[in-house]
């Protein structure tokens, strides 16, 4: 069974499609607050449909996955969608949820007091004021568009009224992280998210996660990112998740002879300077 002292569980976990592929297979894993863990293996081995799994979005499998209870999942999958309505700087924004509507309301009730009210009408704005005042100041949410703007320019994300139907995929996924990291999860699951960015855009991307206080989940083929932000590695292979002990050029080796054993490394330039990073 799953235990409630970690922040997520797994027990005899196994995830078979239809048509009979079975992709997962009995795993039984568990971590601690704060944990940075970087999953790694080869193509096809289930390991996007782990984080799946783990973000709610998967929901058909056996066994047991478990978060701890009001725990909140943040999830960048390998493709991003941003809402086309919004500029870069509303779906950036928009990550920061429930603090922003709250701005956005205090903002509505201010703008009131300048038209022609009856002393009822006031009464109710000021108490409505007051309570929003009162949230805003426990949220920590009066300076957003500050937060938003360091955290936009720490990420290289485009000028905040660029359309967001014409970015590149870089660019996007960079907008994505940025939402996400400002709506300030309890852990991060994070599936190839270096995928169509630059090197300088990858170092920032790792001083992002880094400076993140919660727990994380990472998927990538990026060994320069993993042993940059890493602290345990999970190898999916052979259908099941085992721990890597061991330093992560170890791990690079052991990769590497995998990769071999399945012929995916032979005239394949991107495998091999992903092995060699």
């Amino acid at each position: 069974m799953v235990s409630s002292q970690y922040v997520y569980s797994m027990y005899r976990l196994g995830k078979t499609y239809p048509g009979g592929k079975e992709v997962l297979k009995d795993i039984s894993l568990s971590f601690l607050p704060g944990a940075k863990i970087g999953v790694l293996g080869l193509n096809g081995a289930g390991k996007s449909t782990l984080l799946k799994i783990m973000a709610g979005i998967e929901t058909e499998f056996t066994g047991e996955a478990q978060a701890s209870d009001g725990l909140n999942i943040g999830y960048l999958a390998q493709e991003p969608e941003l809402d086309p309505k919004l500029d870069v700087a509303g779906n950036v924004l928009s990550g920061l949820g429930n603090a922003k509507l709250l701005v956005d309301r205090f903002n509505e009730v201010s703008a009131r007091f300048a038209e022609e009210l009856t002393d009822d009408e006031m009464n109710d704005l000021i108490n409505e004021q007051a309570e929003l005042q009162e949230q805003i100041d426990a949220a920590d949410g009066w300076d957003l568009e500050r937060k938003a703007q360091i955290a936009m320019d720490a990420l290289r994300v485009p000028e905040p009224d660029s359309d967001v139907t014409s970015l590149s995929g870089g660019e996007k996924r960079r907008v994505a992280l940025c939402k996400l990291l400002l709506s300030a999860p309890d852990m991060l699951l994070l599936d190839e998210p270096t995928n169509h960015l630059d090197m300088e855009s990858i170092d920032s991307l790792a001083k992002a996660i880094n400076s993140f206080e919660g727990g994380m989940v990472l998927v990538s083929h990026d060994m320069r990112l993993i042993s940059q932000v890493a602290k345990e590695i999970w190898m999916v292979d052979n259908k099941t998740v085992r721990k890597f002990v061991g330093e992560i050029n170890d791990f690079k080796m052991h990769l590497r002879k995998q990769m071999m054993k399945s012929n995916l490394i032979e005239g394949g330039a991107a495998d091999k300077e992903h092995v060699h990073k």
